[in-house]
């Protein structure tokens, strides 16, 4: 089971969320601060980060970011209810996920198996190493490099550019990708699937020019486009 960072200020939750993990066979590390957390990052070396966006001293959306500048290790966001803004931010900030408080374990843990299978998406019949410009998609090393330089890639990035990429020019509504990356149902969470073209699109598009990969068709979604 992969080892979860919890960095959560709150004690009932961070000792509620820790133990149903550590039951289901996860080895948990905690911290109630982001300082603390960001600390742990370096010693612990997580698998997967639950982060709470309301933190003292550092938020979450700064731990976020700071983590993102040296690492692409899953990251759920833990939210209140009404938290719209901050959860768009968290997302634009790198997050995979996030998962509103308070939540059962089994939801939980949920979350997290869906962000860890989006590390282990299967190539799907199609050649392993394809070429779209001077972009490479590797599909059985899950990586992406661009002009032969590494593109540093969050696993539901990953998985939205595989999915979109496998059919070019084929149009997918925000619903069916929310379904296929995240394994999500309802039409609310259509914020992750912008949020993740938008983070995508600073990592593999030219800046300032039209976007030339990850194409929006306008009020339906998202196509990968001819080039």
């Amino acid at each position: 089971m992969p080892r979860v960072l919890l960095i959560e200020d709150d004690p009932s939750i961070r000792e509620g969320v820790g133990l149903g993990l550590r039951r289901r066979g996860h080895e948990v590390s905690a911290a109630e601060t982001g300082e603390a957390g960001l600390g742990l990052m370096a010693s612990f070396h997580p698998e997967l980060v639950l982060l709470d966006l309301m933190l003292p001293g550092i938020n979450g959306v700064q731990v976020c970011r700071r983590i993102r500048e040296t690492s692409q290790v899953p990251i759920i966001m833990l939210t209140a209810r009404g938290d719209d803004f901050d959860i768009v931010v968290g997302l634009e900030a790198g997050a995979d996920d996030y998962i509103v408080k308070p939540a059962r374990t089994e939801v939980i843990e949920a979350r997290i198996k869906a962000v860890l299978r989006r590390l282990t998406e299967p190539a799907g019949g199609r050649p392993e190493v394809e070429f779209h410009g001077e972009l490479l998609i590797d599909r059985s090393g899950l990586t992406v490099a661009k002009n032969g330089v590494r593109v540093p890639l969050a696993p539901s990035e990953i998985k939205l550019l595989l999915h979109l990429s496998a059919s070019p020019e084929q149009v997918f509504s925000r619903q069916q990708l929310l379904e296929y990356v995240w394994e999500h149902s309802y039409h609310a969470d259509a914020r992750l699937v912008d949020a993740c073209v938008r983070r995508l699109r600073t990592k593999i598009e030219d800046p300032d020019d039209t976007p030339r990969y990850i194409q929006t068709v306008r009020g339906f979604g998202y196509r990968f486009g001819p080039l």
